[in-house]
């Protein structure tokens, strides 16, 4: 029989139910939890004096749980100045450290704290302390070596395998300790902290590009003092416009030519403006070397020197002037030099034949391993076969008819018996006499096929060439060029 659920019986059973859900026992409270402790160890010895560069050990323990990590602090009072600087805490997960004390007063009265904490977040409210004296200690001193004050560079707004912006070198000494880290910066930006003394700054640095800059490094110890005066240089940037052709500089001294010869100055002018058509010439015994401002608006430089030198103490200037070349040449300028004794005269204390090493003019930019010079005597060079698709060319032999010991022919040439990669030989040593060797067959032209610039060196004077084949010879260079 089934038997009715009234709303009696139905109140009556939710009511036992409740009944007994109120007479279960009432838990315990969950037990608190302990704080974690900190001790420290008892090197170094309390009250002694030190320097400033202290390693300190500690450790933790924690009854109901583990020790997740630590903080520590220090605080500096001056003895002498009588003021504290108090440091904020640092977390770590070390149990020891080695930790530059501040220390600019002669002596420096360290109190440090550590805490650890444990799993829960909870931390030692009574830290772990160490008291103990720091010596003064001293900044760092921090140089400039490159550039120089007031130096002038060219700059384009990208770097490219020969320009990698502006080269930066520096050293640092620091009196009781050693220096761990230097700094630079350009005008008014932020510190660019590194471990490198030599470095090149590129050019979104320098805001605008061209201008006046000013860069400036510092120093960081190993006690964390920094140089507060550091160095600085101001320089000077120059984007080249290269807006026009071809400069020519004129650094023929005529007063020097061989005793026999007639020339003067406006007649060599006249023969490179004839054969070369340049945009402007420039004299360089009348007026110096051409400013930044002046060669940067020429694509290419041609430079002549085709007077003989007798004295290692009087060569050409070229080399004087070398470093603005190759800046010149690192931004994208093209470069033929040509002279008498050209090569020589960037060792004219040294005896040829002459290897040149890397990081030299010669060897970077020119890929010449290895120059020579023919003697004076016998003086037989009467020109230069042609090579890599030039034309032969003769050597004007009434311009040098009367001069001795020459005879119509010229000497001291500087040939190229071994050249590096890019490169090719455009003129080869003549001397119209059977049976010789050497110097015949030897390079005396070169070009230097570049990835930024490209560049040529003659080593012989081109105004003793015939001036019909100097026309050519300058054709010839110039559409190689693609002028």
């Amino acid at each position: 029989m089934k038997i009715p659920i009234n709303s009696f019986t139905y109140l009556l059973c939710v009511s036992l139910l409740i009944l007994i859900y109120s007479c279960e026992r009432t838990t315990s409270p969950a037990k608190p939890n302990l704080f974690p402790n900190t001790t420290l160890a008892n090197i170094p010895v309390e009250n002694d004096t030190l320097f400033a560069l202290v390693t300190l050990h500690w450790d933790g323990e924690d009854d109901d749980g583990y020790i997740a990590s630590y903080q520590y602090r220090y605080v500096t009072h001056h003895l002498s100045v009588g003021d504290s600087v108090v440091q904020d805490w640092k977390n770590t997960g070390e149990t020891s450290l080695t930790i530059a004390f501040e220390s600019s007063d002669e002596l420096n009265y360290q109190t440090f704290q550590v805490r650890a904490v444990d799993n829960s977040g909870d931390v030692d409210p009574t830290p772990a302390e160490k008291r103990f004296y720091t010596e003064q200690t001293v900044v760092p001193e921090t140089k400039i070596e490159y550039p120089d004050f007031n130096q002038i560079f060219f700059a384009i707004d990208y770097t490219t395998d020969w320009w990698e912006g502006i080269r930066l070198t520096f050293t640092a000494k620091d009196q009781d300790g050693e220096v761990v880290e230097y700094a630079w910066a350009v005008d008014e930006s932020e510190w660019n902290w590194t471990q490198d003394t030599m470095l090149f700054i590129s050019p979104e640095y320098f805001k605008p590009l061209e201008g006046n800059h000013e860069i400036k490094v510092t120093a960081r110890d190993n006690t964390n003092l920094i140089d507060p005066v550091g160095d600085s240089v101001s320089i000077k940037l120059i984007k080249p416009t290269f807006e026009k052709k071809i400069l020519i500089i004129d650094e023929t001294i005529e007063a020097k030519f061989p005793f026999g010869v007639v020339a003067n100055d406006d007649s060599v002018d006249r023969f490179y403006e004839d054969i070369f058509r340049p945009d402007d010439h420039w004299d360089y015994e009348q007026n110096g070397m051409p400013s930044k401002e002046i060669l940067g608006q020429y694509r290419l430089l041609i430079w002549h020197a085709d007077n003989a030198y007798s004295s290692d103490r009087d060569p050409h200037q070229l080399p004087v002037h070398i470093d603005d070349i190759m800046d010149y040449l690192n931004v994208g300028g093209d470069f033929i030099m040509s002279g008498w004794r050209i090569l020589k005269s960037f060792a004219p204390r040294e005896p040829f034949p002459k290897s040149f090493q890397p990081g030299t003019f010669i060897h970077d930019y020119l890929h010449i391993l290895t120059a020579d010079e023919t003697p004076l005597v016998p003086s037989d060079f009467t020109g230069a076969i042609s090579f890599s698709g030039f034309s032969h060319i003769r050597v004007d032999s009434l311009k040098l008819a009367e001069a001795f010991p020459y005879n119509g022919k010229l000497a001291q040439i500087n040939i190229i018996p071994a050249r590096a990669g890019f490169t090719s030989n455009i003129y080869i040593y003549d001397n119209a006499a059977d049976g010789l060797t050497e110097p015949r067959g030897m390079a005396c032209g070169l070009r230097y096929y570049g990835t930024v610039f490209d560049a040529v060196v003659f080593g012989f004077p081109i105004y003793f060439i015939r001036k019909n084949d100097a026309k050519v010879l300058a054709n010839e260079i110039l559409e190689s060029l693609g002028y």
